[in-house]
């Protein structure tokens, strides 16, 4: 799952920053998922480290008497962007001095390498398979390193455009497992009706924010 909205009037790229929490949206998107999961046979809830990962995933955990665990594994993709605004035609992006992280696309230049998330978030999908063997697990992350991870197991190419991610807000990314191996990925957005359109997946972003990407 990926968190709910996040309390960000800055619009910086908060990334792995501490402090950045659900705003009143948010908690309000998590509240959904946890009403549209509160049937399922979920034995382990598990989550990013991060502030807005641990407020989605409580009320998941409540639903289910389930305390929330930490997995440092699905923490947020690391960006040497955070804390800076990263707009379409303003923000970071219009100094020169950080032209340099852009040179490379593919791996990428500018933060954690791809295949490197795709090992911590595989190896974090592992633990939570097996926490909650022969039942189901739910583990709250972020944007990118879910769809990274998604991508890989469907076996597509890792650099992509940020703006055709379908990672919505509160968005369901389930894999299924039959024993270790993964056999299907599904996709459902539970509290898409909350969801602004401009943060919906596939929007366009708007200029003068960076949350049209989220994170």
């Amino acid at each position: 799952m990926r968190h709910g909205e996040v309390h960000n009037p800055e619009g910086v790229l908060y990334g792995r920053r501490p402090g950045y929490h659900l705003s009143d949206l948010g908690r309000k998107m998590a509240d959904r998922v946890a009403e549209h999961l509160a049937e399922r046979d979920i034995r382990y809830v598990v989550a990013s480290p991060l502030e807005r990962a641990q407020e989605t995933a409580a009320p998941i955990g409540a639903a289910h008497g389930l305390p929330t665990a930490t997995d440092e594994r699905l923490i947020e993709a690391a960006n040497v962007f955070e804390g800076k605004t990263f707009g379409v035609g303003d923000g970071a992006l219009k100094k020169p001095g950080n032209w340099k992280y852009l040179t490379n696309p593919f791996r990428p230049s500018w933060g954690e390498p791809y295949l490197e998330q795709v090992v911590r978030m595989m190896a974090a999908l592992g633990a939570a398979r097996d926490a909650a063997r022969g039942h189901e697990a739910v583990a709250v992350s972020h944007q990118l390193p879910i769809w990274i991870v998604r991508s890989f197991a469907e076996r597509r190419r890792l650099w992509h455009d940020p703006r055709k991610r379908q990672c919505t807000l509160a968005s369901l990314t389930s894999f299924t497992f039959h024993g270790d191996k993964i056999v299907s990925v599904g996709y459902s957005e539970p509290a898409r009706d909350l969801v602004p359109a401009h943060l919906l997946a596939g929007a366009k972003p708007v200029k003068g924010s960076a949350k049209a990407f989220g994170a």
